[in-house]
Order: structure tokens, then sequence, then C-alpha cells
């Protein structure tokens, strides 16, 4: 294997490592927490209990008022709204498109990454 190939090699071991069901945000603004700094988040798939009060179609399209419900509820940490509503917009659309993501099927999901 050349050196030209490694970099190559490291990125398909980690497509076929990550989970799918996770998606980690690196935030372009950091929050504030007391003395910490919250600089990534974690975001997982969320069940449909945990959609509860909010319409799929309004999460698909990114609605700010969805993502304030449901984000609290699947962020690790776990976010409060006040803290979702004080986000960079960057930082609330790389959440939303992320969020869009985990209503896809397998098969669409796969899709959209080929293309």
């Amino acid at each position: 294997m050349s050196k030209a190939d490694k970099p190559e090699a490291t990125a398909q071991a980690e497509q076929t490592s990550k989970n799918p069901n996770e998606e980690i945000i690196t935030l372009d603004q950091p929050i504030k927490r007391g003395e910490t700094e919250i600089t990534s988040i974690t975001l997982r798939k969320p069940v449909s209990g945990e959609l509860r009060g909010t319409s799929l179609m309004d999460l698909a399209h990114m609605d700010v008022i969805a993502l304030r419900k449901v984000l609290p509820r699947i962020s690790q940490p776990t976010l409060t709204d006040i803290e979702v509503g004080n986000l960079d917009p960057a930082d609330l659309m790389q959440c939303g498109v992320a969020v869009a993501s985990f209503l896809l099927t397998k098969k669409a999901r796969e899709g959209s990454l080929e293309a």
C-alpha cells in the first residue's frame, strides 16, 4: 500500500465503522454552560415516542420549532430548549440535516451518500 492509498483506506474504514444511527456535530460556535464549553454534540436517531408533539414533515423541512422539541431528546450532552434556541444558525442547520437524514430509509440514506 502506498502512502497515497492510506488516507483513502482510512476514510473507507471510518465510513464502514460509523454508526448510522448517530451523527457527531462539531459546533462552529461552542455552547457555554457554566464553566464548561460544549464544542460538539452527538445526535442519535430518535424513536417514535421522541417525535411526539412534532410533525415528520416539519422535521424533514428542518422547522426550527420542531427541532427545538426534538433536539433536547436526542442530544448528548443533553441540550436545553434555551441552548437549542441560542445555537448559531449554521449549527442548527447541521443538526437539522442530521435529524432529517434520520427520517430516511436505509436504502434512501445509502443512495444519498452515493450521489
